[in-house]
């Protein structure tokens, strides 16, 4: 369950801005926020339901855009190559600029 919510709260960050105003409210209240369903629904008076539907559409639209945009995944492998690049360095591998030029990569995530 962590790892969905931790993907979901990426492609959130990632994809937020192609999302409406009511889906945005509804996934930072429930993913970001950690309100219940109940809670949601009484902040914007509607059924538990219709927060149900509305997040769990939401999900899977920002699952959609993950597959054709590949955000996320592209994240991911930036984060595998820095953690990398750390390894060798601190092995003492690479010159001075090497780590200059970690350091800017990590400034930029």
């Amino acid at each position: 369950m962590l790892e969905k919510t931790t993907r979901v709260n990426y492609l959130f960050d990632f994809y937020q801005s192609l999302l409406t105003p009511k889906q945005r409210n509804y996934m930072e209240l429930y993913f970001l926020e950690d309100y219940s369903l109940g809670e949601i629904s009484e902040t914007f008076d509607v059924s538990r339901q219709a927060v149900y539907d509305n997040i769990r559409r939401t999900e899977t639209m920002l699952e959609e855009y993950e597959k054709k945009l590949h955000l996320y995944e592209k994240f991911q492998e930036r984060q595998q190559v820095l953690r990398d690049m750390e390894t060798e360095l601190e092995a003492g591998k690479y010159p001075e600029q090497f780590s200059r030029w970690v350091t800017q990569l990590q400034e930029l995530e």
